[in-house]
Order: structure tokens, then sequence, then C-alpha cells
């Protein structure tokens, strides 16, 4: 039956608001949109009144790690625990996330392809879940960032076979440490971990097998290594510099800042457990990594809304503090939204499935009490998010 939601707030996601308007939906899709009363055959509709809420494209959140549990600690956590009991908490931060309003996500490293069999059990309907794009192990070097749980490869060929192996395992990206990171103990987050050549073995090979590449990236010299090779995303960006930002620019590659995960390290602190380390590396490079942030924006490089959920206390299903850290550091409401929904598509390559509240698109989307566009706080707080739909199906309450 096709059902009608009318009477409603309409942030499409592709920069327009109706503000008295109604969706149809009918078998998992968005059949249209209109302002005012519906005026087509009521014949078979299902009418809902949704009272004035607004309705808004199911959010996406482009760097999350759902086998991580965000305690102070997590990727040492992660790898000492069965991989049984690591997919069976997967999967209820998945839930989490979902109950959140975040519909998709993109996973950027677990252990031994857990997050495959997460997301072939959402897509067979054998459990409820976010939609889900993952990229199995991150391929490091020997010694580096992930090592503990990642696929480790050093020099060109290593990278390519390790390349092949994520790809024939399912993955649907491929991950690639450009550079050190916060959370791996001993790491020096700036330092370029991948030479110039191994960087663009690994893009060649994963983009010869049609599959799209992210690398993790903290500094000047690692996002510039990480671009010349042909990436298409770079996560964190730390450091991005005006000849970095406008390359990005030029060439279309993605921006995943991920403000949450330091913001919740030097928040909570060695208070809450976190190690000094963590803490102390999170703050030296913090300020660093807002201006790049900033400098990106003013430069018209394309943004998506990541967290780097599952690190310390950046926990699943409140995924949208980042809209809200966006905002705080340049964009407008509707630019963050948009980061987390039509940008969002467009990274994942699913800009003609979801990410907006337009016909012939999946019917992703929530219900939400008031108006995120003149507080988006309101994502945040879960008594205000008054329903979530995936493919048309209720999924919360």
């Amino acid at each position: 039956m096709k059902r009608l939601f009318q009477n409603a707030r309409i942030i499409d996601g592709l920069g327009d608001v109706i503000e008295k308007g109604w969706v149809l939906v009918h078998q998992g899709l968005f059949q249209g949109t209109g302002h005012n009363d519906y005026e087509g055959d009521p014949a078979g509709i299902e009418v809902v009144d949704v009272g004035g809420k607004t309705i808004l494209p199911g959010l996406i959140d482009c760097h999350v790690h759902l086998a991580l549990d965000g305690s102070p600690d997590p990727i040492g956590k992660l790898a000492d625990i069965p991989d049984a009991d690591a997919v069976l908490a997967m999967a209820s931060f998945g839930m989490n996330t979902l109950r959140s309003g975040f519909t998709t996500v993109r996973d950027l490293g677990c252990k031994n392809f857990i997050d495959v069999s997460l997301r072939n059990a959402v897509d067979s309907g054998a459990i409820k879940g976010p939609r889900i794009a993952c990229s199995g192990q991150m391929i490091c070097i020997t010694g580096g960032h992930g090592r503990n749980i990642g696929c480790i490869a050093d020099g060109e060929d290593a990278v390519r076979k390790a390349v092949r192996t994520q790809v024939g395992a399912g993955v649907d990206w491929i991950k690639l440490m450009a550079t050190g990171g916060v959370l791996t103990r001993g790491g020096v987050p700036g330092m370029p971990h991948y030479n110039p050549a191994e960087l663009r073995a690994g893009v060649e090979e994963a983009h010869k097998l049609h599959v799209r590449t992210a690398a993790h990236s903290q500094s000047v010299e690692g996002t510039r290594n990480a671009l010349n090779a042909g990436i298409d995303t770079i996560e964190h960006g730390v450091g991005l510099d005006e000849e970095l930002v406008e390359e990005m620019a030029k060439r279309g590659t993605f921006l995943v800042p991920t403000l949450s995960a330091p913001v919740n390290i030097m928040e909570k602190g060695e208070a809450a457990g976190i190690p000094r380390e963590f803490v102390e590396k999170s703050r030296r490079v913090f300020d660093e990594h807002v201006a790049g942030v900033q400098r990106a924006m003013r430069a018209g490089v394309k943004i998506a809304m990541g967290t780097d959920a599952g690190t310390p206390f950046n926990i699943h299903g409140e995924n949208a503090r980042e809209l809200v850290l966006l905002r705080e550091y340049g964009f407008s409401p509707y630019e963050a939204i948009q980061s987390a929904t039509s940008w969002a598509a467009e990274l994942l390559g699913m800009e003609e499935q979801i990410g907006a509240v337009s016909a012939g698109r999946t019917a992703d989307f929530l219900l939400v009490d008031g108006n995120p566009l003149e507080d988006l706080s309101i994502l945040m707080d879960s008594s205000r998010i008054h329903a979530v739909y995936k493919g048309g199906r209720l999924v919360q309450p």
C-alpha cells in the first residue's frame, strides 16, 4: 500500500525546504513530494498526518568502526576478544546507530572481515541494522597505525596483494594508512607510513578492481602522497594547507573530517581512563585539524560527514554530534545536513539511491520534532526523533 506523509516540513537534502508539504512512499521508494495538501488520487493510500514534524533523509556516517566499542583503548580491546563476541557487539552498535537516524554507514576498519559478515546479514534481512559499506582490514605497514587488527603489507607487490585479499573477501572500499595515528601506542600521527609508490600501487589495484579507496592521513606529506596516488577520500585530513585543499577541490577528492574523535578524547581525558599518550596526541593535532577543515570549507572541497564512531567515548548512536561540530566550525546548518545526506551519498557512489527525499530514491527518512535548521542538536536528542524509516519500513520506535 502507498503511504502518504502530510502536514510536514521537508528538508530534502538537496538544498530545498518545503515548509508544509507531503511525501508519498511506495514499495520502499519515494514516489514524490509536494507543497501543501496532496491532490492526487487518494485510492489505496494510507494517510499519515505528521503534525508539522520535519522529514529529512536518512543520515549517513561515512566513517565508523562498528567493531570498536568506544572504550578508552578500543583497538587494543578489539584485538584481544574473539571474533564472535566482536560481531555480536557490532550488531548491537549498528542498531543503536540506526535508531539514532543513521540509515547508512561506511565502516573503515575492523578485524578478520567481520564487517563483511555483518553487512551480509543486514542485506539478507537476517538482522536489522544500517546499510553498511565496509572496508574489511585497514592496510598498514609493519609497526604502523592499526597494525594489531589490520592487514600488514610492505612494498608495492605486498600492497597489491593486500588489496586483492580485501576485495576477494567482499569489501566495498579499500582503506590505506598513509600516516600514523592517535590510537596506536608509540605511533606518531603525522609520520608518513606508505611511500608514494606503495600508495599508488594500492590505489591502482583497487581501481582496477572497481573498488574505491580511502586514506587515513594526519599530515601534509601523507595527504599529498595520497592525492598524488589518486585516492578517493581523505580521512581526518589533519594539517591541510592551501595547496592541498586547492588540489582536493580540483580533483573532487572528498574530505571526511571526523572532528568528534579528538573532541571526545580531549573532553574525557585521562580521568576517564584514556591513555595519556592518546590524549596528548589529540591535543597536539586538534587546532591544526580544525584549521585544515576550515581551509577545505573555504576552498570548496567536497566534505562528507564522518565521526570515527567507536573511538574513545565516541559512542555509536551519538553520531549526530559531528553535525553540531561542523556547524560550530563553519558550516551552515543545511550544509551540515547535506554533508550527512546528499554529499555523503555522492561519496559512496549512491547518489541515485539514497541521500535525499526525492522521487525514485530509497525511502530512508526521519521524522523529527522541531526544525534541525534552527537547532542541529535536535538530531542528538533521541526523544526528538519520532520515527526512523529505512527502505520505507519503520525501524524506530
